[in-house]
């Protein structure tokens, strides 16, 4: 099989999206025994990708686009070379498949099947969370691509029924390939004595509602963490804890490196994550793995993902929050070891065989 991904998107930090492409392809290489890969990357592609042992067995073909910077008309220029360029290349080196991997697939491909992972459906039911930019980049390419590939990926059976309901799409052309987890390869020491740390690993977007997160710790003796690159989103939380005076009590620490982001989760008491929408949920998988008690919202992808591994609550009521924050800093009981039990159920050679599967069902469909 000859397949072409499309990972114009994947560069330095890529945030979840980078991890799905960065874990599946080692995964479909081992798999799938002869498989030829084509990787289309932008300018911006981390060296490092290219240096990794998979990314020495694929070939990459760079396309002449920026995806973080450029001008005001970049977008436009990022489509065309995924929708015009990308499919002329993959013609004409008689690709099989082209699979774009966040949102985006060709809107014609003469010759070669297509499949598309839309991640989630986010800028549709909150478009409050994304800049004008994003959002005009995801009607003109996310709404497109979903409607014109042979298969559909979604990363979840809830992320399936809202692509199904909100784009009026075929159900039998939406294929569910979850997520997978790497386990980490050390067990999670027993974090510290001292005020008990929540952990938060996640974008700061208005969707992921860490306010009512920042709330709920007012009323709590805990810190909370809350990592990642920061954005005007950021400056709202941080002066929220300024306004409950717990300032003190809520670190931004920013953009971790892996091992650094590891030190936290072994000093985490709990791992929370608060948000309105997912399309699957990884951070909290990788909680899960590492032996971090979990609560989470019981809302879209998350208590698939959480299954009885965790605490639920209602992400509009900051007492629930609290109250179910509180309990599992006070007993979380066997929580870690179920949820590392239930993380090994989620792995990446599950996801690469799914995929294999989808993309089979794109050729069987071309016939």
């Amino acid at each position: 099989m000859r397949v072409g991904l499309n990972l114009v998107y994947l560069v330095e930090r890529s945030g979840g999206a980078g991890t799905y492409a960065r874990e599946l392809i080692p995964e479909l290489l081992r798999a799938e025994p002869g498989i030829q890969i084509t990787a289309f990357a932008s300018r911006e592609l981390d060296p490092a990708d290219r240096a990794t042992p998979w990314g020495r067995e694929i070939e990459w073909v760079g396309l002449p686009v920026t995806v973080t910077h450029g001008p005001p008309w970049n977008a436009l220029l990022a489509l065309r070379a995924q929708w015009l360029a990308l499919p002329r290349i993959a013609a004409r080196r008689k690709l099989d498949v082209v699979h774009g991997l966040a949102n985006v697939a060709p809107a014609v491909a003469p010759g070669v099947a297509t499949v598309v992972t839309l991640l989630d459906l986010i800028p549709m039911h909150h478009p409050e969370a994304m800049t004008g930019r994003e959002r005009l980049g995801w009607r003109l390419w996310g709404v497109s691509s979903a409607r014109r590939a042979d298969r559909v990926i979604a990363i979840s059976e809830a992320a399936r029924a809202d692509i199904v309901s909100t784009l009026g799409l075929d159900a039998d052309r939406v294929d569910v390939t979850p997520l997978g987890v790497r386990a980490p390869d050390r067990p999670r020491a027993a974090p510290s004595g001292g005020r008990p740390m929540v952990l938060c690993v996640s974008q700061k977007r208005a969707h992921k509602n860490l306010a009512a997160l920042v709330r709920a710790i007012a009323g709590l003796d805990a810190t909370l963490v809350l990592p990642g690159s920061s954005g005007p989103y950021e400056d709202e939380l941080r002066r929220l804890a300024d306004d409950l005076g717990i300032a003190e009590r809520v670190r931004f620490p920013g953009w971790l490196e892996q091992p650094q982001l590891e030190q936290l989760y072994a000093e985490a008491a709990c791992f929370a994550l608060p948000s309105l929408d997912e399309g699957f949920g990884l951070p909290v998988l990788e909680a899960m793995a590492r032996g971090v008690p979990v609560c989470a919202s019981n809302a879209s992808s998350l208590p698939e993902v959480v299954g009885d591994a965790g605490l639920l609550f209602d992400p509009h009521d900051v007492d629930d929050i609290r109250a179910t924050i509180a309990r599992l800093l006070k007993d979380p009981g066997d929580l870690g070891e179920r949820g590392r039990l239930r993380a090994r159920e989620f792995t990446w050679r599950r996801t690469a065989e799914a995929t294999l599967a989808s993309y089979r069902r794109a050729l069987e469909g071309r016939g």
